[in-house]
């Protein structure tokens, strides 16, 4: 048995629109055409879809059990169409986002929702990432757009483009540290407590012997471990008041908080999908576009 997506479509608009001559309307037919669509679906089933002894059609039993499935048939198929018209288009199936905890901003969450109505079936992932870490999931092509604290050099293969948001990064220790209740703290008062640092998977400098360091791929982590009072931590501001539960403390040291600007980066050498350059733009801001190495100020 092979049951036609026309007639499937005219019966759910006449179940839908209460009549065979609004679905006619509605689907730019005649009315005898749909009449004809549904008759065969029947003759197909070997049901009655309708009841006609009434001036309006009124579904049956059968008609009732037998709509929800032909709603799915026909989404099914408008989804097929609509993947296969991003397919030729050039709109990619998937789209991995890298992000830092250094970004924090209404802008992606904005950008996300226009994303999700632009290309409503594109798969998209979101992984954490830290410095040379982003560089190296973009550069593996495991992902094709990142977000980053911005780096003094990037590899030539890399483009990047400033953001207009910065972020904002503190030294931060437990209530219970003793660093909490010292003011002007200086570097040598720091360098007397253990220090909770940035290290990433991707980073080529190992870590040094013999201080009194531990370290974590990502800022969430450290935040966590600063929890704990085994050290002080350098933390973007916006993760503290969003995931730290109250439980750290702002250091008094000179010359903080600073600014951190934040970088877009992609593979300068491999073409984007439609999704990813839409996302790209999207994003860019009002910052030139480099794909060469260039100084930035953390100040």
């Amino acid at each position: 048995m092979s049951i036609s997506l026309d007639a499937l479509t005219a019966f759910v608009y006449a179940a839908d629109l209460g009549s065979f001559s609004a679905a006619a309307r509605r689907l730019g037919k005649s009315q005898s055409t749909i009449s004809e669509a549904i008759a065969n679906l029947e003759i197909d089933l070997g049901s009655s879809l309708f009841d006609r002894t009434a001036r309006q059609p009124s579904l049956t039993p059968a008609g009732q059990l037998l709509l929800p499935q032909a709603r799915q048939i026909m989404s099914a198929s408008q989804a097929m169409q609509q993947q296969a018209a991003q397919l030729s288009a050039g709109v990619e199936t998937r789209l991995t986002l890298v992000l830092s905890d250094t970004f924090q901003s209404h802008t992606l969450e904005n950008v996300a929702s226009r994303l999700e109505a632009r290309y409503p079936l594109l798969e998209l992932e979101c992984l954490v990432g830290e410095q040379e870490d982003v560089l190296d999931l973009i550069l593996s092509g495991r992902a094709q757009l990142g977000l980053a604290g911005a780096m003094e050099r990037y590899p030539p293969d890399i483009a990047h483009r400033r953001q207009r948001d910065s972020s904002e990064l503190a030294l931060f220790a437990a209530h219970r540290h003793p660093l909490a209740t010292q003011s002007a703290i200086d570097e040598t008062q720091l360098s007397q407590h253990r220090q909770l640092r940035l290290n990433t998977y991707g980073d080529k400098t190992p870590p040094r012997c013999g201080q009194r360091q531990w370290y974590a791929p990502s800022y969430l982590m450290l935040l966590d471990m600063a929890r704990l009072g085994v050290g002080w931590a350098e933390l973007p501001c916006w993760l503290v008041k969003s995931f730290g539960g109250g439980e750290l403390k702002q250091l008094d040291v000179a010359g903080w908080p600073k600014r951190m600007p934040v970088d877009l980066v992609w593979a300068a050498r491999r073409p984007l999908g439609a999704a990813a350059g839409w996302l790209l733009e999207q994003l860019a801001g009002t910052g030139s576009v480099h794909s060469a190495p260039s100084p930035i100020n953390a100040d």
